[in-house]
């Protein structure tokens, strides 16, 4: 692969994943969350009830990554954290009602911001893109790298 082309595609991905936080910084302020808050409450929607080193791992986010954005989340009503009867040092995560409440205005943000990133692509390029993007993260994945090198 030639600088230019090599160039293009790391300028590309590097501009997209930097506008489209900032986009979503944008849509998730008026909400009372930051980047990052709204991947937790929808994986809490998806999965239900989960210890947080299992929702770090789910978002692929380092622990004290989680353990900050479970704090601000439960000082604002929309997690409660308890003990796991397993292991009294992990703590089990889950949605409020607030959080539940929260988690329906976010899903309709989310549709917004994907439809608003995908304007202008045909319909077939966007459908394919989902697994495009998983493909394009599976190949960068520095977890991935780790486990097969230890």
């Amino acid at each position: 692969m030639d600088f230019e082309y090599a160039d293009a595609v790391n300028q590309a991905i590097r501009l997209l994943s930097l506008r489209h936080r900032a986009r979503a910084a944008a849509l998730l302020a008026p909400l009372g969350l930051h980047p990052g808050q709204e991947a937790l409450l929808l994986e809490l929607s998806r999965t239900g009830p989960m210890i947080q080193a299992q929702l770090s791992e789910a978002l692929g986010c380092e622990p004290p990554s989680v353990t900050l954005m479970t704090r601000k989340l439960e000082a604002s009503g929309h997690i409660r954290r308890k003990s796991a009867p397993s292991d009294k040092r992990a703590s089990i995560v889950e949605l409020t009602e607030s959080g539940e409440a929260l988690v329906e205005q976010v899903k309709q943000l989310w549709c917004a911001l994907a439809e608003e990133t995908v304007t202008g692509l045909p319909a077939e390029t966007a459908a394919e893109l989902p697994g495009i993007l998983k493909t394009l993260t599976g190949n960068v994945d520095t977890r991935r790298s780790r486990r097969h090198s230890v």
